[in-house]
């Protein structure tokens, strides 16, 4: 499977708690952090609910 990294680039104050949850989930835990997953459906799922608080690239 590829893998993707995710940077979070805007800030998850006043978002709903489903969001900031998802963040967490995805392991980012700050402004400009990036983690780096695999391209699963489960992972795309979440980056799809968080996607105007995310960068997501190709890692590699």
């Amino acid at each position: 499977m590829a893998t993707i990294k995710i940077t979070q680039v805007r800030s998850a104050i006043k978002r709903q708690a489903n969001q900031r949850k998802t963040l967490e989930a995805l392991g980012i835990k700050r402004m400009h952090q990036t983690v780096e997953h695999s391209d699963t459906p489960q992972i795309l799922g979440m980056i799809d609910k968080v996607s105007h608080l995310v960068k997501v690239e190709q890692a590699g």
